[in-house]
C-alpha cells in the first residue's frame, strides 16, 4: 500500500462534508459555525487504524477524540485544550501533536485548518 505524501500547503485534494455526529464523540459547539469535512485515504470503520484528511472552518467545539491519534497540520491555526489536564497547545502550519483515545478536547479554530491524521484504535473504528 503507498500512502500520499502531504507538506504544508500541498492541495490535499478533494473532501467530503463531514457532520457532527458522532454519538461516541458527543460534539458540542462552543462557538460560530465550525464545519468539518474530510477524506480517509486509508482504513476506516472496521479498521484498527485509519489515516487521512481533516478540515474546520472557524469556530470553536468540544468533543471526545476517537482512537489515539497523531496528526500534522497542513494549514490554519487553532487552540486545542485538553479537558483533563487543562494544557491548551496552539497548533500551526507545520506542528504535529498527539491526542490518546478518549480525550475529551476543545477545539478552538482561529484560521480554517486543514490536518492529516494517522489513528489507531485497539477495539476498531
Amino acid at each position: 500500500m503507498t500512502f500520499p505524501k502531504y507538506r504544508p500547503g500541498d492541495d490535499v485534494g478533494p473532501l467530503e462534508h463531514w457532520p457532527f455526529d458522532n454519538p461516541a464523540s458527543d460534539y458540542r459547539i462552543i462557538s460560530g459555525t465550525p464545519e468539518t469535512s474530510g477524506r480517509m485515504d486509508a482504513g476506516g470503520s472496521g479498521h484498527t487504524t485509519r489515516f487521512g484528511i481533516w478540515r474546520c472552518t472557524v469556530g470553536a467545539f468540544e468533543c471526545t477524540e476517537q482512537g489515539d491519534e497523531l496528526m500534522t497540520i497542513l494549514s490554519g491555526t487553532c487552540r486545542l485544550t485538553d479537558h483533563a489536564t487543562r494544557q491548551t497547545v496552539t497548533l500551526q502550519t507545520g506542528d504535529s501533536y498527539f491526542v490518546h483515545d478518549n480525550t475529551r478536547v476543545t477545539w478552538d479554530v482561529r484560521e480554517e485548518l486543514t490536518k492529516v491524521f494517522f489513528g489507531h484504535k485497539a477495539t476498531g473504528y
